[in-house]
């Protein structure tokens, strides 16, 4: 069963949205919020609609109060397990 992982997380938010000066997105971030990443909602947006499109599942509305790493991947690793259960 494929799973989405921090590192394709932070691959495709360089990707969506860039990565701000100073932001060492290759250090522990797992639990650091997105705004302290450098990331706001729209950039957040973006990273959602291209996981939706290149995994091909949809994401609710728990994906909005997902804000930190480790909740996003676990709401799309939630949306991904119930694809394979399907």
């Amino acid at each position: 069963m494929k799973q989405l992982e921090l590192r394709e997380l932070t691959a495709l938010l360089r990707e969506c949205a860039g990565e701000e000066d100073g932001v060492d997105l290759e250090g522990d971030v797992l639990d650091t919020p997105f705004t302290d990443l450098g990331y706001d909602s729209l950039a957040m947006l973006q990273t959602t609609g291209r996981i939706e499109r290149d995994f091909e599942i949809t994401l609710d509305e728990a994906i909005d109060g997902a804000d930190t790493p480790r909740a996003y991947l676990a709401v799309v690793n939630q949306a991904l397990s119930a694809r394979e259960a399907a």
